[in-house]
């Protein structure tokens, strides 16, 4: 992931992000030790599965943790108490009336490295996070998505 592109990220994002981090550069990097070092009693290195399996965890840990540094060295935290509260940005929960689907729905907006659909957690860069941003309560927009268009009624703008 060598992009040295910066990467929005809300608060929340940032501090999940940097948590990890942690918890690889000290928890999980003592553990993998622990278990090299139990897996070397076993004997025989060249036949040892749990020795293998020990440094394929620390090779994909390692892996991660450099992933993880390079995200956290490229982030831009925005800060969302200077943002205007009644238009879509980074930060919003934005309460939204699918029209197709006849059904309300609240997003939340992060940065794309946030980004989990089955929690509405969106991207200001997916499809529909592009159309919302900027957007105001009543206000409706229309988004060409893979499978056809939608339009959405913005009912409520606010902060998490």
């Amino acid at each position: 992931m060598a992009n040295n592109k910066q990467m929005l990220y809300t608060a929340e994002g940032y501090k999940v992000l940097t948590d990890e981090l942690n918890y690889l550069k000290t928890t999980r990097r003592e553990e993998i030790k622990e278990a090299i070092a139990v897996a070397k009693g076993f004997g025989d290195l060249s036949e040892n599965a749990e020795y293998d399996e020990a440094r394929n965890e620390q090779a994909k840990t390692e892996a991660r943790i450099k992933e993880l540094e390079e995200l956290v060295a490229n982030a831009v935290v925005v800060d969302e108490t200077k943002l205007d509260t009644s238009v879509v940005s980074l930060g919003s929960l934005v309460t939204v009336y699918d029209v197709e689907e006849d059904e309300e729905i609240t997003y939340s907006i992060v940065g794309s490295n946030e980004a989990n659909p089955m929690e509405y957690k969106i991207s200001d860069q997916s499809p529909i996070g592009k159309a919302l941003m900027g957007a105001k309560a009543g206000d409706t927009v229309v988004i060409e998505v893979p499978y056809g268009t939608i339009h959405m009624e913005i009912k409520n703008v606010t902060r998490k």
